[in-house]
């Protein structure tokens, strides 16, 4: 790679790799600017869409050690580098596309695992984080409650044993 502009755009694809948390490949075929602007409006919050080139895209990932878009580089390609939440992310790639449905997700990786098109629907099915942490912070005080409960019995039966022995040894 002779061309010091394709260094320095491999070099840019690798530093969003490493900062992601997650990718996604997309193809836009058909899409027109404005399209792609509310897309990228869709997705900005937790991630940066960005339309990339084949054959740079590939080498950066080679580099960086990801094997996830390994034949899936054709055609006019876009990859969302996911820095929030990749669930999120995914859910807001499936409802344009319902929209849209030029857009084509073809997979992506997170934590170092490839996806491909049916996990990325799978992760778009996903609650938010936010969601399943609530649901498991409604279950635990739920365990709470009844733990408390079960407790509570036990003790309170033992203060009455225990007051009843002192009125008996006061009346003695």
């Amino acid at each position: 790679m002779a061309n010091p502009e394709k260094a320095a755009a491999v070099d840019e694809l690798k530093e969003l790799f490493n900062a992601s948390t997650a990718a996604v490949l997309t193809e836009y075929r058909g899409l027109s600017v404005g399209q792609l602007q509310t897309l990228r409006r869709s997705v900005r919050e937790n991630a940066h869409y960005a339309v990339v080139k084949n054959t740079l895209t590939e080498i950066a990932a080679r580099e960086v050690g990801i094997d996830a878009f390994e034949g899936k580089m054709s055609g006019p390609s876009a990859i969302a580098f996911v820095h929030g939440d990749p669930v999120d992310v995914a859910k807001a790639l499936r409802d344009f596309a319902k929209s849209n449905p030029e857009l084509i997700v073809k997979g992506g990786y997170m934590d170092g695992v490839a996806l491909d098109e049916a996990g990325m629907k799978k992760l778009a099915d996903l609650e938010s984080r936010e969601v399943l942490l609530s649901k498991m912070a409604g279950a635990l005080i739920g365990v709470q409650s009844k733990a408390a409960a079960l407790f509570q019995a036990p003790l309170s039966k033992a203060v009455r044993t225990v007051e009843a022995l002192r009125e008996k040894q006061e009346a003695a």
